[in-house]
């Protein structure tokens, strides 16, 4: 990891963090009728769905996420399942989560958390989706495509770009990961998975240039 951490270089870290800031949508939270915790390798979803539950914002919360190559070795169990026990030792009333523990990418996310709601009898008009900080945006744009008829709201842990990064402890695998959801952002709309979202030139700069140097281990090729 620590050549990974002394490959970034000041320039890398600034277009980096242009693509952070694009990533999140900035919404003003209150309180929704049901949460979504997206799966995924950070445990901070868990943490922080069951700080918003804490908080009022929400009776009731939805884990979402089967297993992943990259989640696995981690939560071998399933994502949504850890993150579930991870919620209730915080706190969290086991009666107030519900289980999704199938998806394997975010329309399945959004999709399968919506028929687990209506199997009990739910049917929002408000969701609140809470995600990764990078992936605030994505998550939004594939739930308005999927799930029209309900008024989105995303959150994420409130960290700032340098702590996120210390916290996953892999400088040029979080870079990747930034350029990797750009580039569904920009491409999934055309193949029909998410609405379109409009990218400033500044972000798409940023983009390419990380792409130029070599941040592409998470971008999808067709």
């Amino acid at each position: 990891m620590s050549d990974n951490q002394q490959s970034i270089t000041e320039d890398q870290w600034r277009q980096a963090k242009l693509i952070w800031e694009y990533h999140q949508m900035q919404h003003e939270l209150r309180p929704v009728n049901v949460a979504i915790g997206l799966g995924s390798h950070d445990l901070g979803v868990a943490a922080h769905s069951a700080e918003l539950y804490q908080a009022g914002l929400f009776p009731i919360l939805v884990f979402t996420g089967g297993n992943s190559p990259t989640t696995a070795q981690v939560f071998p169990r399933g994502e949504a399942v850890h993150f579930r026990e991870h919620a209730i030792d915080l706190g969290v009333p086991a009666e107030a989560i519900l289980l999704e523990p199938n998806a394997g990418n975010t329309g399945q996310n959004i999709t399968f958390s919506r028929e687990v709601l209506a199997a009990a009898g739910i049917t929002p008009t408000t969701v609140m989706l809470v995600s990764k900080p990078y992936m605030e945006r994505r998550s939004f744009a594939t739930a308005r495509k999927l799930w029209p008829d309900v008024e989105i709201l995303c959150a994420s842990e409130p960290l700032e770009f340098d702590d996120y990064v210390k916290s996953i402890g892999d400088e040029k695998l979080v870079l990747d990961m930034l350029v990797g959801d750009l580039q569904r952002l920009i491409e999934y709309p055309k193949l029909g998975f998410a609405i379109e979202q409009e990218v400033p030139e500044n972000v798409h700069a940023a983009y390419e240039f990380l792409i130029h140097d070599g941040f592409t281990s998470r971008l999808i090729t067709s």
